[in-house]
Protein backbone atom coordinates (compact mmCIF):
# COMPACT_ATOMS: atom_id res chain seq x y z
CA UNK A 1 0.00 0.00 0.00
CA UNK A 2 1.53 3.31 -1.09
CA UNK A 3 0.92 6.25 1.23
CA UNK A 4 -1.18 9.53 -0.17
CA UNK A 5 1.10 11.72 2.10
CA UNK A 6 4.58 11.33 3.47
CA UNK A 7 5.45 12.51 7.15
CA UNK A 8 8.63 12.18 7.40
CA UNK A 9 10.75 9.13 8.79
CA UNK A 10 11.70 8.39 12.34
CA UNK A 11 14.26 6.16 13.35
CA UNK A 12 15.11 5.81 9.76
CA UNK A 13 12.04 4.86 8.64
CA UNK A 14 9.77 6.32 6.19
CA UNK A 15 6.64 7.11 7.64
CA UNK A 16 2.97 7.30 5.32
CA UNK A 17 -0.38 8.14 5.89
CA UNK A 18 -2.87 7.20 3.49
CA UNK A 19 -6.15 8.80 2.70
CA UNK A 20 -8.24 5.79 4.36
CA UNK A 21 -6.33 7.01 7.48
CA UNK A 22 -8.62 10.59 7.17
CA UNK A 23 -11.35 8.25 7.62
CA UNK A 24 -10.34 7.12 10.69
CA UNK A 25 -10.50 10.90 12.16
CA UNK A 26 -13.18 11.78 11.09
CA UNK A 27 -15.34 8.36 12.15
CA UNK A 28 -13.96 8.66 15.86
CA UNK A 29 -14.19 12.38 15.95
CA UNK A 30 -17.45 12.16 15.14
CA UNK A 31 -18.63 9.84 16.88
CA UNK A 32 -17.03 11.03 20.10
CA UNK A 33 -18.46 14.36 19.63
CA UNK A 34 -21.75 13.96 18.09
CA UNK A 35 -22.88 10.61 20.38
CA UNK A 36 -20.51 9.41 22.92
CA UNK A 37 -19.25 12.53 24.56
CA UNK A 38 -22.62 14.87 24.79
CA UNK A 39 -24.05 11.54 26.28
CA UNK A 40 -21.54 10.81 28.97
CA UNK A 41 -20.43 14.76 29.68
CA UNK A 42 -23.90 17.15 28.84
CA UNK A 43 -23.30 20.69 29.06
CA UNK A 44 -20.19 21.27 27.35
CA UNK A 45 -21.11 22.70 23.97
CA UNK A 46 -20.55 21.59 20.60
CA UNK A 47 -17.21 23.28 20.08
CA UNK A 48 -15.84 21.19 23.55
CA UNK A 49 -17.25 17.96 21.95
CA UNK A 50 -15.65 19.00 18.09
CA UNK A 51 -12.28 19.64 20.06
CA UNK A 52 -12.25 16.84 22.41
CA UNK A 53 -13.04 14.04 19.44
CA UNK A 54 -10.58 15.52 16.71
CA UNK A 55 -7.87 15.43 19.47
CA UNK A 56 -8.97 12.03 20.66
CA UNK A 57 -9.25 10.73 16.77
CA UNK A 58 -5.47 12.42 16.47
CA UNK A 59 -3.99 10.92 19.70
CA UNK A 60 -5.54 7.32 18.60
CA UNK A 61 -3.98 7.42 14.92
CA UNK A 62 -0.47 8.69 16.99
CA UNK A 63 -0.77 5.42 18.86
CA UNK A 64 -1.25 3.32 15.95
CA UNK A 65 2.04 4.41 14.77
CA UNK A 66 3.62 4.18 18.27
CA UNK A 67 1.97 0.36 17.55
CA UNK A 68 3.70 -0.35 14.52
CA UNK A 69 6.90 2.23 15.15
CA UNK A 70 7.80 -0.93 17.84
CA UNK A 71 7.66 -3.79 15.41
CA UNK A 72 10.32 -1.69 13.02
CA UNK A 73 12.54 -0.59 16.16
CA UNK A 74 12.61 -4.18 17.46
CA UNK A 75 12.74 -5.38 13.57
CA UNK A 76 15.73 -3.36 12.86
CA UNK A 77 17.23 -4.31 16.07
CA UNK A 78 17.75 -7.68 14.77
CA UNK A 79 19.02 -6.63 11.38
CA UNK A 80 15.80 -6.94 9.63
CA UNK A 81 15.41 -3.98 7.06
CA UNK A 82 11.93 -1.89 7.52
CA UNK A 83 10.66 -0.28 3.84
CA UNK A 84 8.46 1.65 5.70
CA UNK A 85 5.33 2.42 7.94
CA UNK A 86 1.68 3.18 6.53
CA UNK A 87 -1.36 4.50 8.75
CA UNK A 88 -4.69 3.91 6.52
CA UNK A 89 -8.27 2.59 7.29
CA UNK A 90 -7.73 -0.25 8.85
CA UNK A 91 -4.94 0.83 11.05
CA UNK A 92 -1.44 0.50 10.37
CA UNK A 93 1.06 -1.58 8.38
CA UNK A 94 4.92 -1.79 8.71
CA UNK A 95 6.28 -3.13 5.40
CA UNK A 96 9.53 -5.72 6.31
CA UNK A 97 11.78 -6.40 3.06
CA UNK A 98 13.29 -9.90 5.29
CA UNK A 99 11.87 -12.40 7.02
CA UNK A 100 12.91 -12.95 11.16
CA UNK A 101 15.68 -15.95 11.75
CA UNK A 102 14.32 -17.78 14.38
CA UNK A 103 11.15 -18.36 16.43
CA UNK A 104 12.42 -16.28 18.97
CA UNK A 105 12.96 -12.91 16.99
CA UNK A 106 9.99 -13.65 14.92
CA UNK A 107 8.19 -13.75 18.86
CA UNK A 108 9.58 -10.14 19.78
CA UNK A 109 8.77 -8.51 16.57
CA UNK A 110 5.29 -9.42 17.13
CA UNK A 111 4.87 -9.22 20.91
CA UNK A 112 6.59 -5.09 20.67
CA UNK A 113 3.76 -4.22 19.01
CA UNK A 114 0.68 -5.28 21.88
CA UNK A 115 3.42 -4.52 24.58
CA UNK A 116 3.30 -0.95 23.52
CA UNK A 117 -0.21 -0.50 23.04
CA UNK A 118 -0.61 -1.88 26.69
CA UNK A 119 1.84 0.94 27.93
CA UNK A 120 0.34 3.41 26.35
CA UNK A 121 -3.21 2.19 27.65
CA UNK A 122 -1.55 2.23 30.90
CA UNK A 123 -0.43 5.95 30.72
CA UNK A 124 -3.34 7.13 29.56
CA UNK A 125 -5.01 5.55 32.17
CA UNK A 126 -2.56 6.60 34.58
CA UNK A 127 -3.37 10.42 33.46
CA UNK A 128 -7.09 10.04 33.41
CA UNK A 129 -6.57 8.80 36.73
CA UNK A 130 -4.40 11.58 38.03
CA UNK A 131 -6.48 14.42 36.96
CA UNK A 132 -9.77 13.17 38.38
CA UNK A 133 -7.62 12.90 41.79
CA UNK A 134 -7.07 16.25 41.40
CA UNK A 135 -10.79 17.42 40.88
CA UNK A 136 -10.52 17.84 37.38
CA UNK A 137 -13.92 16.23 35.42
CA UNK A 138 -15.63 16.46 32.31
CA UNK A 139 -14.05 16.15 28.60
CA UNK A 140 -10.42 16.70 29.94
CA UNK A 141 -10.59 13.32 31.92
CA UNK A 142 -12.93 11.78 29.46
CA UNK A 143 -10.50 12.51 26.51
CA UNK A 144 -7.29 10.23 28.00
CA UNK A 145 -9.74 7.58 29.20
CA UNK A 146 -11.11 6.91 26.13
CA UNK A 147 -7.41 6.56 24.38
CA UNK A 148 -6.84 4.33 27.67
CA UNK A 149 -9.92 1.83 26.48
CA UNK A 150 -9.13 1.79 23.05
CA UNK A 151 -5.37 1.33 23.21
CA UNK A 152 -6.11 -2.15 25.63
CA UNK A 153 -8.91 -3.09 23.19
CA UNK A 154 -6.35 -2.56 20.66
CA UNK A 155 -3.64 -5.11 22.16
CA UNK A 156 -6.38 -7.25 22.75
CA UNK A 157 -7.82 -7.74 19.33
CA UNK A 158 -3.99 -7.98 17.86
CA UNK A 159 -3.28 -11.14 20.42
CA UNK A 160 -5.75 -12.92 18.81
CA UNK A 161 -4.09 -15.97 17.24
CA UNK A 162 -4.90 -15.67 13.64
CA UNK A 163 -2.32 -14.15 10.81
CA UNK A 164 -1.95 -11.37 10.27
CA UNK A 165 -2.61 -9.71 13.84
CA UNK A 166 0.28 -9.89 16.46
CA UNK A 167 -1.35 -12.83 17.72
CA UNK A 168 -0.93 -14.68 14.44
CA UNK A 169 2.53 -14.58 14.18
CA UNK A 170 2.99 -15.32 17.84
CA UNK A 171 1.15 -18.50 17.19
CA UNK A 172 3.83 -18.93 13.80
CA UNK A 173 6.69 -18.15 16.19
CA UNK A 174 5.26 -21.10 18.93
CA UNK A 175 4.50 -23.29 15.78
CA UNK A 176 8.22 -22.61 14.18
CA UNK A 177 9.92 -23.22 17.62
CA UNK A 178 7.77 -26.55 18.88
CA UNK A 179 7.70 -28.64 15.10
CA UNK A 180 11.14 -26.43 13.91
CA UNK A 181 9.19 -26.09 10.27
CA UNK A 182 8.62 -22.18 9.42
CA UNK A 183 6.49 -23.00 6.67
CA UNK A 184 4.15 -25.14 8.21
CA UNK A 185 3.84 -22.95 10.86
CA UNK A 186 2.47 -20.02 8.39
CA UNK A 187 0.16 -21.84 6.75
CA UNK A 188 -1.32 -23.01 10.06
CA UNK A 189 -1.51 -18.69 11.88
CA UNK A 190 -2.97 -18.33 8.42
CA UNK A 191 -5.54 -20.67 8.77
CA UNK A 192 -6.42 -19.74 11.74
CA UNK A 193 -6.20 -15.87 10.36
CA UNK A 194 -8.75 -16.60 7.36
CA UNK A 195 -11.11 -18.56 9.72
CA UNK A 196 -11.41 -15.40 12.06
CA UNK A 197 -12.10 -13.79 8.98
CA UNK A 198 -14.46 -15.28 8.22
CA UNK A 199 -16.07 -15.10 11.41
CA UNK A 200 -16.22 -11.50 11.43
CA UNK A 201 -17.68 -11.09 8.78
CA UNK A 202 -20.39 -13.71 9.39
CA UNK A 203 -21.00 -11.77 12.83
CA UNK A 204 -20.90 -8.05 11.03
CA UNK A 205 -23.73 -9.53 8.93
CA UNK A 206 -25.79 -11.04 11.28
CA UNK A 207 -25.51 -7.41 12.73
CA UNK A 208 -26.77 -5.22 10.01
CA UNK A 209 -29.55 -8.03 9.04
CA UNK A 210 -30.94 -8.92 12.32
CA UNK A 211 -30.14 -6.35 14.45
CA UNK A 212 -30.26 -3.19 11.88
CA UNK A 213 -27.01 -2.38 13.35
CA UNK A 214 -24.64 -1.32 10.66
CA UNK A 215 -21.76 -0.54 12.49
CA UNK A 216 -21.88 -4.71 11.64
CA UNK A 217 -19.91 -3.28 8.03
CA UNK A 218 -16.93 -2.28 9.80
CA UNK A 219 -16.91 -5.34 11.04
CA UNK A 220 -17.23 -7.62 8.20
CA UNK A 221 -14.85 -4.88 6.55
CA UNK A 222 -12.27 -5.95 8.90
CA UNK A 223 -13.21 -9.65 8.31
CA UNK A 224 -12.47 -9.30 4.62
CA UNK A 225 -9.28 -7.47 5.36
CA UNK A 226 -8.12 -10.47 7.30
CA UNK A 227 -9.30 -13.29 4.93
CA UNK A 228 -7.39 -11.62 2.53
CA UNK A 229 -4.50 -10.88 3.78
CA UNK A 230 -4.09 -14.52 5.63
CA UNK A 231 -4.69 -15.78 2.29
CA UNK A 232 -2.02 -13.77 0.63
CA UNK A 233 0.54 -15.23 3.84
CA UNK A 234 0.14 -18.52 3.03
CA UNK A 235 0.59 -18.57 -0.53
CA UNK A 236 3.71 -16.56 0.17
CA UNK A 237 4.52 -19.51 2.61
CA UNK A 238 4.18 -21.95 -0.13
CA UNK A 239 5.59 -20.19 -2.78
CA UNK A 240 9.24 -19.96 -0.12
CA UNK A 241 8.51 -23.92 0.45
CA UNK A 242 8.61 -24.79 -3.28
CA UNK A 243 11.69 -22.47 -3.96
CA UNK A 244 13.39 -24.11 -1.26
CA UNK A 245 17.26 -24.66 -2.07
CA UNK A 246 16.86 -22.23 -5.01
CA UNK A 247 19.74 -19.50 -5.44
CA UNK A 248 19.00 -16.51 -7.10
CA UNK A 249 22.26 -17.28 -9.58
CA UNK A 250 20.40 -20.75 -10.43
CA UNK A 251 17.59 -18.44 -11.98
CA UNK A 252 19.00 -15.01 -12.92
CA UNK A 253 19.76 -13.64 -16.53
CA UNK A 254 23.18 -13.55 -16.78
CA UNK A 255 25.19 -10.75 -18.32
CA UNK A 256 22.15 -8.78 -19.44
CA UNK A 257 22.17 -6.31 -21.93
CA UNK A 258 23.17 -3.19 -20.51
CA UNK A 259 23.21 0.74 -21.65
CA UNK A 260 23.97 4.02 -21.11
CA UNK A 261 21.47 6.92 -19.04
CA UNK A 262 22.72 9.69 -21.49
CA UNK A 263 21.19 7.93 -24.94
CA UNK A 264 17.73 9.31 -25.56
CA UNK A 265 14.72 7.38 -25.38
CA UNK A 266 14.43 7.22 -29.47
CA UNK A 267 17.90 6.40 -30.00
CA UNK A 268 17.88 3.30 -27.66
CA UNK A 269 14.46 1.82 -28.67
CA UNK A 270 15.72 1.97 -32.88
CA UNK A 271 19.46 0.15 -31.38
CA UNK A 272 18.57 -1.53 -29.08
CA UNK A 273 14.88 -2.26 -27.99
CA UNK A 274 13.67 -2.79 -31.38
CA UNK A 275 16.45 -5.62 -31.63
CA UNK A 276 16.88 -7.20 -28.55
CA UNK A 277 14.32 -9.71 -26.97
CA UNK A 278 15.33 -8.36 -23.38
CA UNK A 279 12.28 -5.98 -21.05
CA UNK A 280 14.59 -4.59 -18.65
CA UNK A 281 18.26 -2.96 -18.99
CA UNK A 282 20.53 -1.87 -16.38
CA UNK A 283 21.56 1.67 -16.62
CA UNK A 284 25.73 1.18 -15.62
CA UNK A 285 28.98 3.69 -15.58
CA UNK A 286 32.01 3.08 -16.68
CA UNK A 287 32.95 0.29 -14.15
CA UNK A 288 29.84 -1.50 -14.38
CA UNK A 289 27.83 0.06 -11.82
CA UNK A 290 24.17 0.35 -11.35
CA UNK A 291 23.05 3.74 -12.13
CA UNK A 292 19.27 2.70 -12.77
CA UNK A 293 17.29 0.62 -14.40
CA UNK A 294 14.46 0.94 -17.65
CA UNK A 295 12.12 -1.37 -18.42
CA UNK A 296 10.08 -1.55 -21.42
CA UNK A 297 7.27 -0.16 -19.17
CA UNK A 298 9.13 2.77 -18.45
CA UNK A 299 9.74 3.25 -22.55
CA UNK A 300 6.04 3.47 -23.56
CA UNK A 301 5.14 5.16 -20.96
CA UNK A 302 7.05 8.43 -22.73
CA UNK A 303 5.04 9.97 -24.86
CA UNK A 304 6.43 9.89 -28.83
CA UNK A 305 6.82 13.40 -29.10
CA UNK A 306 9.29 13.28 -26.12
CA UNK A 307 11.65 10.56 -26.99
CA UNK A 308 13.71 12.49 -28.68
CA UNK A 309 14.83 14.85 -25.69
CA UNK A 310 14.46 12.35 -23.21
CA UNK A 311 17.40 10.87 -21.71
CA UNK A 312 17.33 6.94 -20.64
CA UNK A 313 18.70 8.21 -17.12
CA UNK A 314 15.52 10.64 -17.08
CA UNK A 315 12.74 8.21 -16.86
CA UNK A 316 14.96 5.24 -14.82
CA UNK A 317 14.17 3.59 -11.55
CA UNK A 318 16.62 5.08 -9.34
CA UNK A 319 19.09 2.72 -7.96
CA UNK A 320 18.15 3.38 -4.55
CA UNK A 321 15.11 1.75 -5.41
CA UNK A 322 16.10 -1.28 -7.67
CA UNK A 323 15.56 -4.35 -5.53
CA UNK A 324 19.62 -5.57 -4.72
CA UNK A 325 20.69 -9.18 -5.08
CA UNK A 326 23.38 -11.52 -5.02
CA UNK A 327 23.90 -14.60 -7.23
CA UNK A 328 24.20 -16.66 -3.61
CA UNK A 329 21.28 -15.23 -2.18
CA UNK A 330 17.94 -17.66 -1.52
CA UNK A 331 15.38 -16.75 -4.20
CA UNK A 332 13.16 -16.94 -1.65
CA UNK A 333 14.27 -14.08 0.22
CA UNK A 334 13.96 -12.00 -3.01
CA UNK A 335 10.89 -12.37 -3.59
CA UNK A 336 9.37 -10.18 -0.70
CA UNK A 337 11.44 -7.14 -2.48
CA UNK A 338 10.19 -7.20 -6.08
CA UNK A 339 7.83 -4.86 -5.45
CA UNK A 340 8.79 -1.62 -6.36
CA UNK A 341 8.89 0.51 -9.15
CA UNK A 342 11.70 -1.47 -10.98
CA UNK A 343 8.45 -3.48 -12.49
CA UNK A 344 9.46 -6.48 -10.76
CA UNK A 345 13.07 -6.81 -11.72
CA UNK A 346 16.17 -7.16 -9.36
CA UNK A 347 19.31 -6.67 -10.47
CA UNK A 348 22.51 -8.85 -9.26
CA UNK A 349 25.87 -7.46 -8.62
CA UNK A 350 29.07 -9.42 -7.61
CA UNK A 351 31.07 -8.47 -4.50
CA UNK A 352 32.39 -5.58 -6.35
CA UNK A 353 29.39 -3.95 -7.14
CA UNK A 354 29.54 -4.75 -10.41
CA UNK A 355 26.12 -6.01 -12.63
CA UNK A 356 26.34 -9.58 -13.50
CA UNK A 357 22.99 -10.58 -14.12
CA UNK A 358 18.80 -9.67 -13.81
CA UNK A 359 16.29 -10.95 -11.87
CA UNK A 360 12.52 -11.16 -13.71
CA UNK A 361 8.98 -11.95 -13.10
CA UNK A 362 9.52 -14.76 -16.19
CA UNK A 363 12.55 -15.88 -14.13
CA UNK A 364 10.62 -16.43 -11.21
CA UNK A 365 8.06 -18.19 -13.09
CA UNK A 366 10.23 -20.54 -14.72
CA UNK A 367 11.78 -21.37 -11.50
CA UNK A 368 8.57 -22.01 -9.85
CA UNK A 369 7.41 -24.46 -12.66
CA UNK A 370 10.81 -26.50 -12.18
CA UNK A 371 10.06 -26.62 -8.00
CA UNK A 372 6.52 -28.04 -8.85
CA UNK A 373 8.12 -31.33 -10.42
CA UNK A 374 9.98 -32.37 -7.44
CA UNK A 375 6.83 -33.29 -5.37
CA UNK A 376 3.25 -33.53 -5.88
CA UNK A 377 2.42 -32.42 -2.32
CA UNK A 378 4.55 -29.12 -1.48
CA UNK A 379 4.26 -29.85 2.39
CA UNK A 380 5.60 -33.39 2.20
CA UNK A 381 9.01 -32.53 0.80
CA UNK A 382 11.01 -30.06 3.34
CA UNK A 383 14.22 -28.82 2.73
CA UNK A 384 14.69 -30.21 -0.42
CA UNK A 385 17.20 -28.23 -2.79
CA UNK A 386 17.09 -27.36 -6.22
CA UNK A 387 19.49 -26.16 -8.89
CA UNK A 388 17.13 -25.67 -12.28
CA UNK A 389 18.85 -25.83 -15.12
CA UNK A 390 18.92 -22.91 -17.66
CA UNK A 391 19.76 -21.94 -21.25
CA UNK A 392 22.21 -19.34 -21.56
CA UNK A 393 20.43 -17.16 -23.65
CA UNK A 394 17.48 -15.90 -22.21
CA UNK A 395 14.33 -15.68 -24.39
CA UNK A 396 11.44 -12.79 -24.65
CA UNK A 397 9.46 -11.66 -21.22
CA UNK A 398 6.01 -12.11 -22.89
CA UNK A 399 4.30 -11.61 -19.37
CA UNK A 400 3.97 -9.90 -16.00
CA UNK A 401 3.65 -12.84 -13.54
CA UNK A 402 1.84 -11.68 -9.92
CA UNK A 403 4.44 -11.14 -7.15
CA UNK A 404 4.54 -11.94 -3.68
CA UNK A 405 4.59 -8.17 -1.53
CA UNK A 406 7.05 -7.12 1.51
CA UNK A 407 5.93 -8.31 4.60
CA UNK A 408 3.52 -6.88 6.07
CA UNK A 409 2.98 -6.37 9.99
CA UNK A 410 -0.58 -4.91 10.39
CA UNK A 411 -1.73 -3.36 13.55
Amino acid sequence: MRPTLRLGRIAGIPIGVHWGALVIIVLIAGSLALGTLPGLFPGSGGVGYAVAGVVAAVLFLASLLAHELAHAVVAKAYGIRVESITLWLLGGVARLRDEPRSPRIDFLVAAAGPATSVLLGAGFGGAAGALAATGVEGLVVAVPAYLAAVNLLLAVFNLVPAAPLDGGRVLRAALWAWRGDRTWAAVIAARAGRIFGYALILLGAAQVLLLSQFGGLWLALVGWFLVNAASAEAAQAAITHRLSGVRVGDVMTRQPMTADGGQTVAQFIDEVALRRMFSAYPLVDGDRRLTGLVTLNRIRAVPPERRFDTRLADIACPPGEVPPAAAEMPLADLLPRLASCADGRAVVTDPTGHVIGVVSPTDVARAMSLADLRAAEPYLARGAGLSPARPEQPGPEPGEPGRPEPSRWAG
